[in-house]
Parts: structure tokens; C-alpha cells; sequence
């Protein structure tokens, strides 16, 4: 039986599994199901309809749910939770970090996250809850408790007897914090230069001073540039008197980056970066009809601008052919300034004090291209249907249109942020109508007056 190895896509160890699994030799795939990294677990889960996914989940090793549980997504964990017994949830939660444990905890059951924190250390409960008392989305919430402090006025031969008799550091980290009695921030040592001074050095001497810690209430969007820019593989959360409260580690800034990354995705498309590819029938369309109907009113009122000039399009057919070019050219070059524009909100790129230079920029490229393709369109028009009346039209009307659109595509994001409603998920829907309506109205109307 071939090793489902862990460059094997996703689509290859389904089928290595299931082949598996169909053959009869259930322990054979169990062994090589659990020979993978609980993250490429939670893919094979998430890839599977829900009666093998149940299957599949009882043959994982207990000794890895929780990690598995963390990496799927959260209507696939509520899946495999409501087939799992209160202890062996509880058992799941036991050697997570604090940061991971805070974030599962959240997605289970009352009685579970009662049951765990009631079976754990004063300590370590303290920990997870005072994680959990932070707002989602902030450093807090991300934070890790679980840090390594050190006194400045010790040896480094010192410290290093004191790691040895820890026996293990926690995962991912790259420095030591020092601290003052108080708990104190007072500066880092970074691993290598404990392991490359002179052991009779004093922290002190060797620390890096020169820390900018992050509060506990930072945004996460601004974490992520801050690790992004400064190239960083963890950062101090401190409170407002610079006492540690625990550390953010690149992995959880990866994990942050991926979610926004689907969500923009999923939001485009009216559905949650949570969604499962093999949710219930009804509860997928009940969410899917919902945008659905959205963009059908959108429609309706594009239609309507349209019914406005029926006569028109009567008396000129070749308005009608023309039309979705309009349509079409407006949409594009609209999305084009839409996306940069969404994309400057979320790096922290736009503001008050550029809005309106972007603004500019945006309308002279959208003079220049309008100049470009209108001329372009006029003549393949006026060729086709022998008509320089029909060709000026279209030409004027792309024009029209390709200035109106970028200077949406400028003003709806920024718009849309001044009311909290998320740009990623509407502005695409209210793009295209507007510049559908001034498409038409502008090719139509001008057809009327000179046409007719």
C-alpha cells in the first residue's frame, strides 16, 4: 500500500484512503491516515462527504484531536464536536497552547468549556481565560501565555542550567523576555546569542533593549503589517504599565492572513470563509439564495433603466446588440480600481489625507482608457453596422462609463467603511449596478436625442 505522503495533494490522498478503506484493510488506513500532520488531517476531513468524514474522524488517534480539531474549519468542527463524547473533548484540549485552547474552547458546548477549565490548573486556567476575555480579533485574543522570563542581574550559564531543568521550551520560540520583579518588560534575549556569548556575560549586557512590544487591543490587521514589515518571528503583548502578558508567534499571524485571505474570497461571493464544501442541501441554498436575491433586485433596476428607453430599442436593433458592451467595459474597469482600492484599505494605505490624489489618478486613467477603447468600439461599430451615429454613441457612452466606474470603484469602498459595512462582501454588487445604470442610461439616452 503506497504512503500517503505529505506532498501528495490533497485529491491523491483521498484516493490513496479511500481505496484503503474500500479494500477492506481499515487498519492499514488508519495507520497511514495518522502517519500525516494533523493539518493535512483536517484537509482530508474537510475534503470528504459527512458520512466518510464521520468515518475517517474515529480512526484519527486521540493523541492528535485537538490539533486536528484547530485546523479545520468551524462548521466541520461543529460536525466531528457533536459526535464526541464531554471527556474525550475535554482530553482533546489537554497539552494545546494557551492561544489554540482559548480559540476551541469558544466553538464547544457550555458544559465542556466548564468541565476543562474546572479540571485545570489554577495557572493555566487563569491563562486560557484571561485569553478568552479579550475581543476577537485583537493581539490579545491571538496572545500565547505561555512565555519563557528570565531576571537581567543572572549569568548566561545561569540561564541555561535554568532551560536545561525546564527540559522543553515553548514551540516556536526564538528569545527569552526579561523581566523585573514586577514582571516588568524590560528587554529580550534572543536564542542565539545565548548560545554564542560568553557564558559569564549577564543578561543584561546581552539583552536587546530596543523591543517595541504590542498592546493587548491591537487590531490583528495591524499586527500582521507590523510582522510583515519588521520581518518578525514573534512579538511581546504587554499591558499599559509593559507588563508581559504573553507573546504572538508568526504561526498565528499565517493563520490570520490565510482567514482573510478566504474570506475576501468567500465574501465575493455572499458566503462565509467558515463554509463547509458538503453542508446540508438546504442550508446551503437558504445562504446562497440569499445573495442571490440580492443581486436580483440589482438587476431588476438595471433592467428597469433599460425599460425606460424600450422605444429606442425598438426603432434601433442594433442598440440591443451594443448593450452588454457597455455593461461590460464599465464592470471590468470599475473591479480594477474596486480591488486596488479594497486591497489599500486593508495594508493601511488609504486614508483621509490620499482618498482624494487616488481619486484623481483613478479618473485620469479612466479619461485615458475611455479615450482609447471608445475610439477603438466607435470604429468596429461604425464598421459593423455602416452607421457613424451608432458609433459616436457607443464611443461616448464607453467613455461615460469607464470615467464613472473608476471613480466608484474609488468612492464605494470608502463609502462602504464609513458605515462598517465590509467592502470585500458589497462593493462588487453595488459596483456593478451603478455602473450598469450609467452605462445604459448614458448609451441610451444619448441614442434617444440624436436617433429619434
Amino acid at each position: 500500500m503506497a504512503e500517503l505522503a505529505h506532498t501528495d495533494p490533497t485529491s491523491d490522498r483521498l484516493d490513496l484512503l479511500r481505496n484503503a478503506m474500500q479494500s477492506g484493510t481499515m487498519l492499514q488506513a488508519k495507520r497511514i491516515l495518522n502517519g500525516l500532520h494533523p493539518a493535512e488531517i483536517a484537509d482530508l476531513l474537510e475534503s470528504l462527504p459527512r458520512s466518510q468524514r464521520l468515518i475517517v474522524w474515529g480512526m484519527v488517534d486521540h493523541d492528535v484531536d485537538g490539533e486536528v480539531l484547530i485546523e479545520v474549519g468551524e462548521e466541520v468542527r461543529h460536525t466531528l464536536v457533536r459526535e464526541m463524547e464531554t471527556e474525550e473533548l475535554v482530553e482533546a484540549l489537554e497539552g494545546l497552547d494557551t492561544d489554540d485552547m482559548a480559540d476551541l474552547l469558544q466553538s464547544l458546548p457550555e458544559a465542556v468549556i466548564q468541565e476543562t477549565l474546572s479540571s485545570m490548573k489554577k495557572l493555566d486556567r487563569d491563562r486560557v481565560e484571561a485569553v478568552l476575555s479579550y475581543e476577537e480579533g485583537t493581539a490579545g485574543a491571538l496572545m500565547n501565555t505561555d512565555t519563557t522570563a528570565i531576571r537581567p542581574n543572572v549569568t548566561l550559564e545561569v540561564v541555561n542550567r535554568y532551560l536545561r531543568k525546564l527540559g522543553e521550551l515553548p514551540r516556536g520560540t526564538d528569545r527569552l523576555y526579561v523581566v523585573d520583579y514586577f514582571n516588568k518588560l524590560l528587554g529580550v534575549l534572543y536564542l542565539r546569542s545565548l548560545v554564542t556569548a560568553d557564558p559569564n556575560s549577564t543578561v543584561a549586557e546581552i539583552m536587546d533593549r530596543e523591543i517595541t512590544p504590542v498592546s493587548a487591543d491591537m487590531d490583528e490587521h495591524e499586527l500582521t503589517r507590523l510582522f510583515e514589515d519588521r520581518d518578525l518571528l514573534s512579538i511581546p503583548v504587554t499591558d499599559d504599565q509593559q507588563k508581559l502578558l504573553g507573546r504572538i508567534t508568526i504561526d498565528d499571524i499565517v493563520d490570520v492572513i490565510r482567514e482573510e485571505a478566504d474570506k475576501s474570497l468567500m465574501n465575493r461571493a455572499g458566503l462565509s470563509e467558515e463554509e463547509d464544501i458538503f453542508a446540508p442541501v438546504v442550508r446551503s441554498t437558504r445562504r446562497r439564495g440569499i445573495w442571490l436575491g440580492i443581486n436580483l433586485l440589482t438587476a431588476f433596476l438595471a433592467s428597469w433603466v433599460i425599460g425606460l428607453f424600450e422605444g429606442t430599442i425598438q426603432q434601433v436593433v442594433a442598440l440591443a446588440v451594443l448593450m452588454p458592451i457597455v455593461a461590460s467595459m464599465g464592470g471590468i474597469a470599475g473591479s480594477q480600481t474596486l480591488t486596488l482600492v479594497i486591497r489599500a484599505q486593508a495594508l493601511g494605505q488609504l486614508g483621509a489625507g490620499n482618498t482624494r490624489s487616488l481619486l484623481i489618478k483613478e479618473l485620469g486613467i479612466g479619461l485615458l482608457n475611455g479615450l482609447l477603447w471608445a475610439t477603438i468600439i466607435a470604429a468596429v461599430a461604425t464598421a459593423w453596422f455602416q452607421d457613424v451615429k451608432i458609433g459616436g454613441i457607443i464611443g461616448t457612452a464607453i467613455m461615460i462609463n469607464l470615467v464613472a466606474a473608476a471613480m466608484a470603484g474609488v468612492l464605494i469602498p470608502v463609502v462602504l467603511k464609513k458605515m462598517n459595512i465590509d467592502a470585500a462582501l458589497a462593493g462588487g454588487v453595488v459596483l456593478t449596478t451603478f455602473t450598469d445604470i450609467i452605462g445604459f442610461m448614458a448609451f441610451l439616452g444619448i441614442a434617444t436625442l440624436i436617433l429619434l
